[in-house]
């Protein structure tokens, strides 16, 4: 079930993760659904998108690991989600923007949720970063271009804006 809610809420967010949606993609019946989340669509959804930041957040462990310079390491990651997305036909953008954006003023939960799933990615990049001496807001400052960036790329089915903020990026923190 969380698998699918993820399809589902990366490709059409929110709203477009209806549960009978998910039960037929996930095969799964309806009983069970109430059963694992009692909490209904909204727990299972906040728990949907934990579940993705923690792995985007692996994938940036690993980078990190693999990677001798900030910059380096960002370029990595834009790379990553670059072939994520393309290789989605352009649904696999961030796991946490679109429910951000649709539920972030109205419900509190899903809110917390994508606020503890951007902290730790923020927490990622301020690790390595440290010792940088901007290294706080460098950190927010290069989720919000990635952010952004991801957005350009799915709007315009072009990985551009992501090899574009790599370059600034890049220039921010050498």
């Amino acid at each position: 079930m969380l698998d699918a809610t993820q399809e589902l809420i990366e490709a059409g967010g929110y709203l477009g993760a209806g549960l009978n949606q998910v039960i037929a993609a996930s095969g799964a019946p309806r009983g069970s659904l109430y059963f694992h989340f009692p909490g209904g669509k909204d727990q299972l959804v906040g728990e949907s998108v934990r579940r993705a930041g923690r792995a985007i957040g692996s994938d940036l462990e690993g980078l990190a690991d693999s990677s001798t310079s900030v910059a380096e390491f960002v370029e990595a990651v834009l790379r990553h989600l670059g072939r994520r997305l393309e290789g989605s036909g352009w649904h696999k953008g961030c796991p946490v923007a679109t429910v951000a954006l649709e539920t972030a003023s109205i419900n509190t939960s899903l809110q917390e949720a994508c606020s503890e799933v951007y902290a730790s990615w923020e927490e990622a990049l301020r690790a390595r970063l440290a010792g940088h001496p901007d290294a706080d807001d460098l950190a927010v400052t290069i989720l919000a271009l990635v952010e952004g960036a991801l957005l350009l790329a799915r709007t315009h089915r072009s990985l551009e804006p992501l090899d574009r903020v790599a370059r600034r990026i890049g220039a921010l923190v050498d």
